[in-house]
């Protein structure tokens, strides 16, 4: 695995104002600017985003924030598809759909050409269950009959099993049919839905609230936006329903009509957050939203969600995903600014909402190609003088950002790594005649020795851990102890650029066994230098 955007590993920090029911939090660091890409929650501890549009080019990138240790990084996938490449060409405005440790993509846009290929992502991350991550894309292109080509369709997930899908637009029409995909056999199956039909329509939102799939909004034939809310019954075979729609018209503060919007389920609520409408009388023109409005299934009433500070700029085609009981914003486009702002909307009491931070944001105009360093780096740069700009060039040429403030990633000292004491005496009993005492640079020496002779083969399973975190303290010594020297002698100890790759691992059992070769290159290059 690689560290998202040249090597980067990223924190995320809260923001709060001051009390009532909701907070707006804003990350200090996100992956990159993206809009019409898709975040889906795998295991309940990685949020996996895949492809957008960025400045006219469509992206096919695999990013992944992990949960509990508040970082980003990019998976080195596996797999390949009819084109002879690993993972979906580069899109933006397709479907993904999350079952069990699997991402399922379908269709969406490159350039002027609407997508109808089908893809799926296993992950290998189990909840609760430490296994080694998989991420290998198969394309399911060929598996039956499939939906036509489209982008700007919806989908949701129907239990554990199946997937629905509902609309979009294929080049010439808005779409209004409805697709169920059963991931056990892998078939594509059309419903036959009687009685009233929605309108057609694309850019809306369809979100699975127990047996029923909602639909809101988009825009629809002829081009106007729309904010009706539809229901559809029939999806749930237990219950022997004709399929069939109903509109429904919900008391309290409705949204205006929107499209490109998110609506993500949570506990009692379904959230609505932005999207874009049109505005003006005799001229029309785009409006941007950043309102919050909740769907409270008890009440079953629209209602607006107070928040404490002010939320985070208008967009559309971001995402928002729910993460426990919060709900993760990224990305987006404001009519001029595609967004890379990474932001939590949490309840007043979640300790994301009590902490500050220590340095000023990033927005969407910042510099794309290279993301702000973290705390820890900020404050070792303060202390040695160092001008930013000098840094991040130095960052960007190296290709890494580590950082040493992560509480869920210790860097420990040698001597206080247990495993790596015990493998120091047991190498130095073996090398050290009599009762002659060796010092502990002695005793990191042997080791490190031990290791610079070894190959991937020789290596014992139970030394992979004391070698994940010598690996990861040199990394942090070479990069963020040398920050005091000037740039041209830092890259001198530098051979061309480098990417350190298992930086950001907790422990050595995310290793995969064919990590250990690269793992042991990096680990002896970083001695070398």
């Amino acid at each position: 695995m690689s560290a998202y955007g040249n090597g980067t590993l990223l924190m995320c920090m809260g923001i709060k104002q001051s009390s009532t029911e909701f907070n707006f939090s804003k990350c200090l660091n996100s992956p990159s600017q993206a809009s019409g890409h898709t975040a889906v929650n795998i295991g309940k501890s990685k949020i996996v985003v895949f492809g957008g549009l960025f400045d006219k080019n469509f992206l096919r990138d695999i990013t992944v924030y992990d949960i509990e240790n508040k970082l980003w990084y990019q998976p080195e996938c596996t797999g390949s598809g009819s084109d002879g490449e690993v993972g979906p060409s580069p899109r933006a405005f397709h479907v993904a759909v999350s079952i069990d440790c699997h991402m399922f993509i379908f269709g969406g846009r490159s350039g002027s050409k609407r997508l109808g290929d089908f893809w799926v992502l296993d992950t290998g991350i189990i909840y609760l269950v430490t296994v080694p991550d998989i991420w290998q894309w198969s394309e399911l292109t060929s598996f039956g009959d499939l939906p036509s080509p489209r982008d700007f369709a919806a989908a949701s997930a129907i239990g554990n099993r199946k997937i629905v899908m509902y609309g979009g637009w294929d080049g010439k029409k808005w779409l209004s049919d409805v697709y169920v995909m059963d991931t056990m056999s892998l078939e594509w199956m059309e419903l036959s839905v009687s009685g009233s039909l929605p309108p057609p329509r694309c850019g809306h939102t369809a979100t699975m609230v127990e047996k029923r799939l909602l639909v809101y909004g988009g825009r629809g034939g002829g081009g106007p936006i729309m904010g009706d809310l539809w229901a559809l019954k029939g999806l749930i075979e237990e219950e022997n329903e004709t399929p069939g729609w109903t509109q429904l018209k919900l008391p309290g503060q409705a949204p205006s009509p929107r499209c490109g919007h998110t609506v993500t389920s949570g506990g009692h609520h379904l959230l609505l957050f932005g999207g874009h409408g049109t505005g003006g009388w005799l001229s029309r023109y785009d409006v941007y939203h950043n309102d919050c409005v909740v769907l409270d299934r008890v009440s079953v009433q629209w209602k607006r969600l107070p928040t404490s500070n002010e939320p985070p700029p208008a967009r559309a085609y971001h995402s928002v995903t729910y993460v426990g009981s919060r709900y993760l914003l990224f990305g987006g486009f404001d009519g001029k600014t595609t967004f890379g702002d990474l932001w939590w909307l949490v309840p007043e009491e979640d300790p994301i909402a009590k902490r500050m931070p220590s340095s000023p944001p990033r927005n969407g105009r910042e510099n794309k190609d290279v993301a702000m360093a973290n705390d820890a780096l900020q404050s070792t740069v303060s202390e040695s003088g160092i001008k930013g700009s000098a840094v991040s060039e130095l960052q960007k040429r190296l290709e890494i950002f580590v950082s040493l403030s992560s509480p869920e990633l210790q860097i420990t000292e040698e001597m206080e790594d247990k495993e790596f004491i015990e493998l120091a005496s047991r190498l130095s009993e073996e090398t050290v005649a009599g009762t002659e005492q060796i010092s502990h640079n002695q005793a990191a020496e042997t080791v490190r020795n031990h290791w610079r002779k070894s190959t991937p083969k020789s290596i014992p399973l139970k030394e992979l851990s004391p070698l994940l975190r010598d690996y990861q303290r040199l990394i942090a010594r070479h990069h963020l102890m040398k920050v005091g020297s000037d740039l041209q002698s830092i890259e001198s100890d530098f051979s061309g650029k480098q990417s350190y790759h298992f930086y950001h691992m907790r422990n050595a059992s995310q290793l995969r066994m064919d990590d250990i070769p690269k793992l042991l290159e990096e680990y002896k290059r970083l001695q070398s230098n």
